[in-house]
């Protein structure tokens, strides 16, 4: 799936912090199933707390399968089906499974920077995210047809 990349089908910046915002809350709601549940069940059973490197490496895991897996397969999370954007390459392709792992490393990189690669997309001048930049994708409007 090939997509034309002009000015035309980039979103807004409000629009894409909407669908940020809207992928928080579900993304709440699958870490409670793939996360908090599993470590639950541990703690029943062993009546053990799971040790803490073990705990954010299941969390790191867990959100990684869930935002690679939608972006190679579609370009779009179930928050970004809902504000009809999708993810591509900067040639208007589908993501390698590389660059999909790159750009969701680059994100945890752009938040932790206490958002500043979200505030970023301000001041560049594609309106991109910083891990956009860095991992050679950028976020497009779907069209008709898309």
């Amino acid at each position: 799936m090939s997509s034309v990349i002009n000015a035309g089908n980039r979103p807004g910046f409000a629009r894409r912090l909407a669908s940020l915002v809207y992928e928080m809350l579900l993304v709440a709601a699958v870490l409670s199933v793939a996360f908090l549940f599993p470590h639950i069940l541990y703690g029943a059973f062993t009546k053990l707390q799971a040790p803490a490197a073990l705990i954010r490496l299941h969390f790191f895991l867990v959100l990684m399968i869930y935002f690679v897996w939608f972006w190679l397969n579609g370009g779009q999370t179930l928050a970004m089906k809902t504000w009809k954007l999708r993810v591509v390459n900067i040639d208007g392709r589908r993501l390698r499974p590389a660059q999909a792992v790159l750009r969701y490393m680059a994100a945890w990189f752009s938040y932790g920077l206490f958002g500043l690669g979200i505030v970023w997309a301000l001041f560049d001048p594609e309106r991109q995210y910083l891990h956009d930049r860095i991992a050679g994708t950028r976020i497009i409007a779907e069209t008709q047809g898309s």
